[in-house]
């Protein structure tokens, strides 16, 4: 008997699905196939909540699942008491900058921080105050200040670029909560967000000789790891998708600045040199392998992310930093559009709108008009079944046969974009 599913969570998932896009809670409603590919990444997220690090770069055909598979670790690591943030690269957003893309980059990064009490963004306040709620209790009982308390929490910190100023800020921060002065808090969120253009108006505001900025992203994201652990979370969780638009960047050099950042962070995980950070990439396959404007163009990456030779044939090896994220077989797209079924009928059997033979008769006539692709790339399939059930829910009685000669799919092409980039503009204007 299926388990009854609650309209609010119905209405998310369906509509999120039939506009092309991935559901950002309830992924599990949904979930087929790839069990070792996420027992792969449950794993990695038990070594980042043990103080450990981990780098894993996913990458799929666009519409073969990435995002919806990003979202679902993403689910799976707030499950496991990690802070979570994630973001898409885009023009705006870069690995490294110096035109304010990377703090543009971090800066979404810490709207969207996320807990298990918060999963949807807008965490990082609450993380703070949880961290100096412990801090006025252990104060209490030793029967020392809280500023004190909080300094020697946060000591450790300062070996950290940023570390001192870090402290300062948290300290400001408490000190707001105390006099109820909510600007001096709002300012320090502001700081820890990134907000501050100028170190001149961070000093006015907060006393601090720092801000966050183009250099310093990853360093701040390894001094956020080691805070969230000692609010009492398991570790930090980074996601980033679209990293296609690093490859579409026409300037070389620029590429590779951002290109050597990813190094960076792959070798600190590689040497266990960041303590309870992840992070996972998303990525399509000639982001990675194009070894004229890809990952595999600069050496150093393409000797640290090389597959095994040996892993061919239907043999799979999960440990290094990539993750070919396989197709979906018609094995799994039967059952996919079996548990999209039972999520418009809210789990109730009974009100089932196709029988198991409709969704054969519909995977046969996806098949004859485009294909395997309807498998192997899902994205417009699932947005023609959708709309097959809305109107079958609509119009009591209609027979879905009738209906199915109708139903119009058509092929995935939105990824074809992402092969159509300029060529290397070495005289471009650009910022590092």
């Amino acid at each position: 008997m299926s388990t009854p599913i609650r309209p609010k969570d119905r209405d998310a998932v369906i509509q999120s699905l039939r506009a092309g896009v991935v559901p950002r809670a309830r992924q599990y409603l949904i979930q087929v196939g790839r069990v070792r590919e996420v027992e792969t990444l449950v794993g990695d997220i038990d070594r980042i909540a043990d103080g450990g690090s981990a780098f894993r770069i996913v990458t799929g055909e666009y519409g073969a699942g990435k995002t919806f598979f990003l979202n679902l670790v993403r689910a799976i690591a707030l499950e496991k008491k990690l802070v979570v943030a994630n973001a898409d690269l885009n023009p705006d957003r870069r690995l490294h900058a110096s035109g304010g893309q990377a703090r543009s980059l971090y800066a979404e990064l810490m709207r969207s921080v996320s807990t298990r009490t918060k999963p949807d963004g807008g965490a990082l306040a609450g993380i703070v105050e949880k961290f100096i709620g412990a801090a006025k209790a252990e104060a209490k009982t030793a029967g020392q200040s809280t500023e004190s308390i909080l300094r020697q929490k946060l000591d450790q910190l300062a070996e950290l670029v940023n570390g001192y100023d870090f402290a300062d800020v948290i300290a400001a921060y408490c000190r707001g909560s105390d006099d109820g002065n909510e600007q001096l808090k709002s300012d320090a969120v502001r700081w820890l967000r990134g907000e501050f253009s100028t170190k001149t108006d961070a000093r006015l505001a907060l006393g601090v000789r720092s801000i966050i900025d183009d250099a310093s992203l990853y360093d701040q994201l390894k001094l956020l790891a080691h805070f969230v652990r000692l609010a009492g979370f398991a570790g930090l969780l980074i996601s980033l998708d679209e990293l296609v638009n690093l490859y579409k960047m026409a300037n070389r050099q620029a590429r590779e600045s951002n290109y050597e950042q990813i190094l960076r962070i792959l070798n600190d995980s590689l040497q266990g040199a960041s303590v309870g950070l992840g992070f996972v990439l998303g990525g399509t396959p000639e982001f990675l392998f194009d070894t004229r404007r890809g990952l595999y163009s600069y050496p150093a990456l393409q000797s640290r992310l090389a597959q095994n030779t040996f892993a061919s044939n239907g043999l799979v090896d999960f440990s290094g930093p990539v993750m070919p994220l396989s197709s979906l077989t018609q094995e799994d797209f039967y059952v996919l559009l079996q548990k999209i079924r039972n999520v418009y009928a809210c789990g109730d059997e009974a009100k089932y709108l196709l029988p198991d033979s409709a969704i054969v008769a519909f995977m046969g006539h996806c098949s004859k008009r485009i294909g395997s692709a309807y498998f192997r790339t899902p994205r417009t399939t699932i947005t023609s079944f959708i709309n097959l059930l809305a109107v079958l829910e609509q119009n009591p009685g209609t027979a879905w046969q009738g209906l199915l000669d109708g139903v119009e799919v058509k092929a995935d092409i939105g990824g074809s974009a992402d092969k159509l980039v300029e060529g290397d503009d070495e005289f471009a204007t650009f910022k590092l």
